[in-house]
């Protein structure tokens, strides 16, 4: 019955996939992003106020402190900067502001190429020079992006002129443009207006998007108006949007059935399976990985291996759908999806209470009782993952499971002490490039587990370096079997990258990690 009812909800998502027409680059690029349900019909309406429900309220307008995915802030950092390039719903690049963005040397140099005539919405020009501007700005830690890791791949960028920027890596990264899109790497604001100082340019960010901050009241409405600048006209079709934070999925999801918001940025498993049986149109892209519980292998129990093994074999990752998601998740049995070219039915894992137990049993025989605290943060998903995981664990002898619950502001710290035994992260992504490198390749601060394994790392190395697919699938391979080996952490479920919409809503429409696109929503009155 789970199974069942997690595979219809499944199918729900993906048969909106048949309603979705492919296009061309350029402006009619964005209509192929992502799977589009069947909202409004027709030609695309001119006029009206969206109202979006983000999943996260933010404390910055500024694109180094947005988050590029579809929990954090990236329909707000869409609206206000735009975007260089999306993807497809296949993972190819489509160009937006830029124009190309081309290697010649298997990445390890790209000329990133603008089109002519864009414009910041103050009308001053958004040009090569900006465009280095703001990626050299998120390599500064004073800015405190999370995407500096992602920037510090660049070495250096030249001004080659106003239109192209000439780009060199550290270490040659074919799938650079990946990266790009998915980060903050794809939002360009004004120079000028940046250098003013953050007071001046929390109330007046510039930038080159569809929609222009008119105001902005803390922890409550976004209100934005379109740009009539900006460089896709029509888009957008809207003329303002009002975004604002809705934490709670219960709620969120009555909002939008009730009539007081359009669009809702979606996780939850469960409203999507609501909104699937009620009709509601909803829009998600497949993605490979997802959440995982990182298992700290710098400390007891979890540096060894058995105690990482014993868990992960006695954890059944269904109970745990039933009990979190009331069994409309996609628990994650393998590191990529069946629609990947990575894909490999070898699952990263498989239940065995009779394994788990003689491991257990095992380490207490030798002194080493396997002893843990999850930590959890304050979200209702987090908690009842670490409270599932607990109860489980509670029926074998010679485990004892702890339940910690922190503030989302001391993630940052574990990561930087190493702190913990065991708490959720996530490494979900279209492309494993460059995600899978930094979160388990030796040596990175981004690997939150610490594995270092000479044979992950070479596969990790191959997988970000070679340009046939074919070696990179086989590197890939490699990648599952030395992390099911090694057990640096247990992946639980796929990730919903998701949005919701009313049923008089069109042009729903998303790139990378679950980005929307405000642009091309419209209303039918």
């Amino acid at each position: 019955m789970i199974r069942t009812r997690r595979l219809l909800a499944t199918a729900a998502v993906c048969a909106v996939a048949m309603f979705l027409g492919a296009c061309g680059g350029g402006s009619d690029g964005a209509a192929a992003t992502g799977a589009a349900a069947t909202g409004a019909t027709g030609d695309p309406v001119a006029g009206g106020r969206g109202r979006i429900l983000m999943l996260a309220d933010t404390s910055s307008m500024d694109p180094a402190k947005l988050g590029n995915a579809y929990a954090a802030t990236a329909v707000l950092g869409n609206a206000l900067y735009g975007t260089l390039m999306i993807d497809d719903d296949k993972g190819q690049v489509v160009y937006k502001m830029a124009e190309s963005f081309t290697s010649s040397d298997n990445g390890s140099t790209f000329a990133l190429r603008l089109r002519p005539g864009l414009v910041f919405s103050d009308g001053s020009p958004l040009d090569a020079a900006a465009v280095k501007f703001n990626w050299e700005r998120l390599k500064d830690p004073a800015n405190a992006s999370s995407y500096r890791g992602d920037a510090m791949m660049i070495t250096s960028t030249e001004v080659v002129d106003d239109r192209t920027l000439k780009v060199s890596m550290a270490d040659p990264v074919p799938n650079f443009a990946d990266v790009v899109l998915t980060t903050g790497m794809n939002w360009i604001a004004s120079p000028a207006a940046l250098q003013r100082g953050p007071q001046a340019f929390e109330q007046n960010p510039v930038g080159a998007g569809p929609f222009k901050l008119e105001r902005w009241t803390r922890q409550a409405d976004i209100d934005l108006v379109k740009n009539p600048r900006y460089w896709d006209a029509p888009r957008p079709y809207l003329d303002a949007l009002t975004i604002r934070a809705a934490v709670e999925s219960r709620q969120r999801y009555n909002t939008l059935l009730t009539g007081g918001a359009d669009v809702a940025i979606e996780s939850d498993w469960i409203n999507l399976h609501k909104a699937a049986e009620s009709g509601q149109p909803s829009i998600s892209r497949p993605v490979n990985g997802g959440i995982f519980m990182a298992l700290n292998m710098r400390r007891a129990p979890f540096d060894d291996i058995r105690a990482r093994q014993a868990v992960a074999a006695a954890l059944d990752l269904e109970a745990l759908n039933l009990a979190v998601y009331e069994g409309d998740g996609q628990p994650a049995e393998t590191l990529f999806n069946d629609a990947s070219p990575f894909y490999s039915q070898t699952p990263l894992r498989r239940a065995d209470r009779a394994t788990a137990q003689r491991l257990f049993d095992e380490l207490a025989a030798e002194g080493k009782p396997v002893s843990f605290t999850f930590t959890s943060f304050p979200s209702s998903e987090s908690r009842a993952i670490a409270e599932n995981v607990q109860a489980q664990l509670s029926s074998f002898k010679n485990v004892k499971v702890q339940v910690k619950v922190v503030q989302l502001a001391e993630y940052g710290k574990m990561n930087a002490t190493h702190d913990f035994d065991t708490f959720i992260t996530s490494a979900f992504f279209q492309d494993p490039e460059p995600k899978l490198y930094t979160a388990f390749r030796g040596g990175r601060a981004t690997n939150v587990p610490g594995v270092d394994d000479p044979q992950l790392n070479e596969a990790l190395g191959t997988g970000r370096t070679a340009s046939a697919e074919a070696d990179r699938k086989a590197a890939y391979d490699t990648v599952q079997q030395r992390l099911t080996a090694l057990t640096p952490g247990i992946f639980l479920q796929r990730v919903a990258l998701s949005a919701v919409s009313g049923k008089n809503v069109g042009g729903l429409a998303q790139y990378g990690l679950g980005s929307l696109l405000p642009e091309e929503l419209w209303i039918k009155k």
